[in-house]
């Protein structure tokens, strides 16, 4: 009777103590489930931050860029000038690269597209396309230019088609690395093919 007891005791203790030996083993996965963790995200190379640059100014003492133009960028209203500015790493640098797109004050079509590299605490020209109905973008490294492209006939606000050229900087300068042409198609706008709006679909 009494072995029997002491039976009993020691299973007893040992489902107190839960799976026995096995604890220790068992515990771990939820120890490192909730233990923080220290690991911080690494860094996106390249710069993150962006001095701002006054795109009028770069425009103005571009040597490279005609006269025409400098005297043609005026504000649209009170000193709204018609530019577009984007910082991104294009180039490499230890500075974030400027795209400035020059446009027009009354329908906001592109005549110019420059890409301004910082060297020596200065701004060099580095890409220009002046060009009708030109504009470029920075995407994830690559400078993205977009060109309208106009059959005869074609008015400003509906153009044929598109280019889209990306540039990659390769040494000292961009080169061409894709290149894209879309046409536009002439059934989609005001209505169907011949101008007239679709009539609804009968149900059922």
């Amino acid at each position: 009777m009494a072995g029997l007891v002491a039976v009993g005791l020691s299973l007893t203790a040992c489902s107190t103590g839960g799976t026995g030996s096995r604890d220790e083993g068992a515990a771990r996965p939820a120890e490192v489930a909730s233990a923080p963790s220290t690991a911080s995200p690494s860094a996106s190379p390249g710069p993150q931050s962006a001095k701002r640059v006054d795109p009028v100014a770069l425009i103005k003492s571009d040597p490279k860029i005609g006269e025409r133009l400098k005297d043609d960028l005026k504000p649209c209203s009170a000193d709204a000038y018609p530019v577009d500015t984007s910082y991104g790493n294009l180039t490499g640098g230890t500075s974030p690269d400027v795209v400035v797109n020059v446009m027009t004050c009354g329908d906001a079509v592109g005549i110019g597209t420059y890409v301004y590299r910082e060297e020596n605490n200065r701004y060099k020209n580095v890409f220009m396309a002046e060009d009708a109905a030109v504009y470029a973008t920075i995407d994830r490294g690559d400078l993205v230019v977009t060109k309208q492209v106009y059959a005869e006939g074609d008015p400003m606000t509906y153009p044929s088609g598109e280019d889209v050229i990306t540039y990659r900087w390769s040494g000292n300068r961009f080169t061409q690395h894709d290149w894209v042409h879309n046409d536009y198609s002439r059934a989609v706008g005001d209505g169907g093919i011949d101008g007239t709006a679709p009539s609804p679909s009968s149900g059922g």
